[in-house]
């Protein structure tokens, strides 16, 4: 059993380091022109910038030239020599189609076909390559300088006044008025006994009759109360 486990340990671990080798090692293969080929274009060089213009390309990528053997061939020629269309001294040449070329170098890349007057009518391809391991360098930072690090922004608290615990004063009754400050002034003795504000006294015979008439009115009272 355990055997079996170390056997598919190794075997998982031989996979995946075959998919890492792989990955790295990968490659895209482009078809110059897609479905025009390497021919003739029919509106001029612009087909073919058109194309390029749309692709990737990275060291290790392969383009491939589909051309009828005899009629076309292509040859990787210096910037000086492809404005020109410039057939000598050719970098590389291929003429037996389809041509596969790997892109083994990055930078610019100058394609042309050298028969007749091909090139001179459109049959020509710039592309640029770009290096798949190259990775920007950190910029150095000068041994008798010291960064300085930035310092957090410094909130300034904003200050919430405390309630009042002062006890406002009470309200100050309203001042009498003077109507009712002023204590009413008994009439003097000039004001004239017929005044409608004098009082006249109780009549003398009030206390009489109210004494008289009341034991008649218990009386009366208790006689109908048993009857």
């Amino acid at each position: 059993m355990a055997g079996l486990k170390f056997n598919l340990g190794v075997m998982m671990a031989l996979m995946l380091a075959s998919v890492l080798f792989h990955g790295t090692t990968a490659q895209t293969t482009y078809v110059v022109g897609d479905a025009l080929g390497w021919n003739i274009p029919p509106n001029g060089p612009s087909a073919y910038t058109t194309w390029a213009s749309t692709q990737t390309f990275r060291v290790g990528d392969v383009l491939l030239f589909n051309f009828t053997t005899g009629f076309h061939n292509v040859a990787e020629v210096s910037q000086a020599a492809y404005g020109p269309c410039t057939t000598t001294n050719s970098i590389s040449i291929a003429a037996t189609g389809p041509a596969r070329v790997t892109l083994n170098a990055p930078g610019t890349h100058y394609y042309i076909c050298t028969v007749g007057t091909h090139c001179q009518i459109g049959q020509k391809l710039t592309i640029n390559v770009s290096d798949v391991s190259a990775t920007p360098a950190p910029t150095p930072t000068p041994a008798n300088v010291i960064p300085t690090p930035a310092s957090p922004p410094t909130a300034t608290p904003t200050l919430t006044p405390a309630p009042s615990t002062t006890t406002p004063p009470p309200t100050s009754s309203p001042a009498p008025s003077s109507d009712e400050a002023s204590p009413i002034s008994p009439p003097t003795s000039g004001q004239s006994p017929t005044d409608s504000t004098t009082i006249p006294p109780p009549s003398p015979n009030f206390a009489p009759s109210f004494t008289a008439v009341a034991p008649f009115t218990f009386l009366a009272i208790a006689l109908a109360f048993f009857y």
